[in-house]
């Protein structure tokens, strides 16, 4: 549940001023990258399948586009808020940046459960979204994509109401679509592959191999699933997996000191990777607080989850054991947590370098739509590999020579990129 205390706006601001502070950022551009350049708030009423009107509350943040069109998911989520909304686009931003890709950072979202929802009532909200920033999304300024509770369907929907108000088509206006109709092949694996293309990285650096490591992961959702599929390709081995029971509205761990199996776990999860307690139980697992899956006595840790999960209190919780945390969730640690970590020398691969493929390969599907030629998913996965290697090594070479923790030194890149950006455009 979202922490009321929580404010991630707030946190993304902290993080910003810590680093502008380094490098020394001037009054202008530190006043320009503290705030989102535009934003949308607007409502988008829709008859219900009962004949109801109910009105929904919607977002868009453009944070900056110095560098290219914006770009950042849409959420559907009930605890929706403007202040996750500018956090996660001012991250996105940074996260653009730091893959050095062409985009700036956005985010959308809208109040609502899906869970409660009819498709044809998510239909009409997605067209209603669309329909309340048709002039200030498309290929050239504002990209979206899918985020928390939406997926290429939604994509799908906003992209036709998208072309049927302007005439034509433009599969560039959005990514995440289906292959096929405009969708890149690889994007379902781009950012948990990426988490592991820059763990082992990581390994590499702190002359681990993979085969002699095991891993506890938070969460069964796409990132964490694909995470998991190329870390054991690479020999590791997991040992706890927790996800979100809908029913009880809470968290549960997945145990099994000899590995688990991720068909096996597959096969026993609903679309939202909701894993069937009863079931894994019958197939061995031990089923445990949805919090243990940080106390885990492992090599490493990926919290692939939500924002807000290693604190200042979990934190402590962590195993003497661990050596890395890749972060495939966005803002999964508060700066509390981080100055722990840090003092306990354990190697953060902070989010927006980490789960940096999801974007990356986003990108990617842009290039192919706009072009309209489409490529093979190797060599998609291919220049994704390339890609966040590339951005990892940028990050790892900056933290050395200045001495810096990771995620100051991934900001310090990032931030740097951008201020350039904007400095180069004359705007500050």
């Amino acid at each position: 549940m979202a922490d009321k205390s929580f404010n991630a706006f707030e946190m993304a601001r902290a993080q910003f001023d810590k680093i502008a502070d380094m490098i020394g950022l001037d009054a202008g551009t530190r006043a320009l990258l503290r705030s989102p350049l535009r934003e949308y708030h607007f409502l988008v009423p829709v008859r219900m399948d009962d004949g109801s009107v109910q009105v929904f509350q919607g977002f868009r943040c453009q944070h900056n586009d110095a560098r290219g069109p914006s770009k950042g998911g849409i959420r559907f989520h009930p605890q929706e808020t403007i202040d996750t909304v500018r956090a996660l686009s001012m991250w996105m931003t940074w996260k653009c940046a730091v893959a050095d890709i062409p985009l700036g950072g956005g985010k959308g979202g809208v109040i609502c459960d899906p869970h409660n929802l009819s498709a044809r009532e998510q239909e009409a909200i997605c067209r209603g979204w669309i329909r309340q920033l048709a002039r200030d999304v498309g290929p050239v300024t504002d990209v979206p994509a899918p985020d928390v509770m939406t997926n290429p369907q939604h994509m799908l929907w906003m992209l036709d109401e998208f072309e049927t108000i302007h005439g034509g088509h433009y599969p560039g206006l959005i990514t995440g679509k289906p292959v096929g109709m405009g969708g890149s092949l690889g994007r379902t694996q781009a950012t948990g592959y990426g988490v592991v293309y820059t763990l082992r990285e990581a390994l590499k650096d702190l002359n681990i191999r993979p085969q002699d490591t095991t891993a506890s992961v938070q969460g069964f959702g796409n990132v964490s699933q694909y995470a998991i599929e190329l870390y054991h390709q690479l020999g590791g081995k997991t040992i706890l997996v927790s996800s979100w029971d809908q029913e009880e509205q809470k968290s549960f761990s997945f145990r099994k000191m000899s590995g688990v199996d991720l068909g096996e776990l597959r096969g026993i999860a609903d679309r939202f990777g909701g894993i069937d307690k009863a079931k894994a139980k019958a197939l061995g697992y031990e089923v445990l607080d949805g919090e243990a899956w940080i106390e885990q006595d492992v090599d490493i840790l990926l919290p692939c989850a939500l924002e807000n999960q290693i604190t200042g209190e979990t934190a402590k919780k962590i195993s003497g054991k661990v050596k890395i945390i890749a972060e495939g969730a966005n803002g999964p640690t508060t700066p509390e947590a981080d100055a722990l970590l840090k003092e306990r020398g354990i190697f953060v691969i902070p989010d927006f370098l980490a789960n940096a493929g999801g974007v990356t390969c986003s990108y990617f599907e842009q290039v192919q739509s706009n072009m309209n030629y489409f490529w093979e998913m190797d060599e998609v996965l291919g220049k994704l590999d390339v890609k966040m290697t590339a951005a990892y090594i940028a990050v790892s070479e900056v933290a050395r020579k200045q001495k810096l923790y990771m995620r100051d030194a991934a900001y310090v890149v990032a931030i740097n990129r951008v201020a350039q950006a904007c400095r180069d455009r004359g705007w500050v």
